[in-house]
């Protein structure tokens, strides 16, 4: 049985789920598309429009395949519907009955998830939320809340499959939920067969990234990974003890080799003999990797443990305001003319009583990205960039500085070369709030639309 990966984050390559379902025999499309900080956004758009809320480029790209997955049985998981599954549903269908597959096709809607009305009152019957990094209290930040999301698991949308769902669309669930439940609903794994649902699990963090699993953002031996101009996203062909192989359409680019999956599996790995999930605790220590062939890397030997009594809260919360200018220098001197610029801008910032939380420079071409080593010589570099940014938890300091960026062209450092971006634009800082509850507060709901 095969899973396919067609997106790994809201805005990947659109072509990736067409050429998944056009280019070989796959049994379904798994599309993820939520990230911590996307919950708050899409809670921004449906504010303003209570229509929105979802993945929109899903939709048209149901447009394009919808009649191909219909004729070839094809099913598809997808967490497209962001904080309103239910319009990303409908809109789906709409597209179905444009496209003349009315009667053909049903929609199966996992809510459940958006704890956001609820929190006053989970409060008050003494639910903390409290921060899994610091202990504090969710009150304390209570009334800058922007979204709030539990993270479901399998069961709901493998109920959307019993219930004969063609496409699943839900709300935030884990990643690799929306793998693991087609592996439970083909073959029937029991609730605690836990080291099926640790292999289930481990495959659907495999391939919850599109192609960072199979050639893309890969580091070992990047230079001779071919074809990326047409990767191909990773497969899951799994069996049903549990073991699989992960591969890819023949004549994709990108490569499949134990080295590219070792480095996906360490992608957010946290401790490796507790990947927790509420599905399942999985001991990634226990994974055994074999190449089985070109582009082909065959997974086994998983261990698993009863799941926790807990479920992850995602919270989105407003922190203040941001802004990032940059500057570009030329040669000679470029560092130090950076440097210089650096010095002044802060200084002026000062004269003007502007205080900000932070203030943090880094100079593009010399030590933005590692940092400088201690006693490392200065290069003479062709060009730097300086890039500055404040952060402060009211706005008119930070709009301030967006209008001290402009003038160092003319009354600064020499040879600046691009103002780059414009004015620094001022933007809103959404800062993440992990926490648990009990998994009994929690209802995940499905319902089904029929196109």
């Amino acid at each position: 049985m095969r899973v396919a990966s067609g997106q790994g984050f809201w805005g990947d390559w659109l072509e990736a789920p067409v050429r998944q379902v056009e280019g070989g025999p796959i049994d379904y499309l798994m599309m993820d598309y939520l990230a911590e900080v996307t919950m708050s956004i899409m809670q921004k758009q449906r504010s303003r429009d209570p229509s929105r809320g979802y993945a929109s480029d899903f939709v048209p790209l149901m447009e394009r395949i919808l009649p191909t997955i219909v004729e070839r049985g094809i099913r598809i998981t997808a967490n497209a519907g962001g904080v309103n599954p239910q319009a990303c549903a409908e809109a789906v269908v709409t597209v179905a009955r444009k496209l003349g597959l009315a009667g053909r096709m049903r929609v199966g809607i996992v809510a459940g998830d958006d704890i956001m009305d609820r929190l006053d009152e989970l409060i008050e019957r003494g639910h903390a939320l409290a921060n899994m990094d610091t202990g504090e209290p969710l009150r304390v930040v209570r009334e800058r809340v922007l979204s709030a999301n539990a993270y479901l698991g399998a069961a709901p949308i493998v109920e959307a499959l019993g219930r004969g769902a063609n496409v699943v669309i839900t709300g935030r669930v884990t990643d690799t939920g929306l793998t693991l439940a087609p592996l439970i609903h083909e073959f029937g794994w029991t609730g605690d067969d836990w080291d099926r649902r640790a292999a289930g699990t481990v495959a659907g963090h495999i391939i919850e990234c599109g192609a960072q699993c199979s050639g893309g953002n890969c580091l070992v031996d990047w230079e001779s990974i071919p074809g990326l101009e047409d990767p191909g996203y990773p497969i899951v062909e799994a069996q049903e003890d549990g073991t699989f192989v992960v591969l890819k359409h023949p004549g994709t680019g990108g490569r499949i080799s134990v080295a590219s999956i070792t480095e996906q599996l360490l992608y957010e790995m946290g401790d490796p003999h507790q990947y927790i999930t509420p599905d399942v605790v999985a001991d990634f220590t226990t994974i055994q990797l074999t190449q089985h062939g070109k582009n082909r890397v065959r997974v086994s030997g998983i261990r698993g443990r009863p799941a926790t009594e807990f479920l992850k809260v995602s919270i989105a919360y407003f922190y203040g305001y941001k802004a990032v200018g940059t500057l570009v220098y030329a040669w000679p001197d470029a560092y130090k003319k950076a440097q210089a610029a650096d010095r002044l801008l802060r200084a002026r910032l000062a004269r003007l009583g502007m205080e900000f939380e932070e203030v943090l420079t880094e100079f593009v071409g010399v030590n933005a990205t590692h940092g400088r080593l201690a006693g490392s010589p200065d290069p003479d570099a062709p060009e730097v960039q300086l890039r500055i940014g404040v952060r402060a938890r009211d706005r008119a300091p930070v709009e301030r500085f967006s209008r001290e960026i402009a003038p160092l062209i003319l009354n600064g450092p020499p040879s600046v070369t691009g103002f780059a971006g414009g004015r620094p634009k001022v933007e809103e800082i959404v800062a993440y709030w992990p926490a648990l509850i009990a998994k009994s507060e929690i209802t995940p709901r499905v319902e089904m639309l029929d196109a």
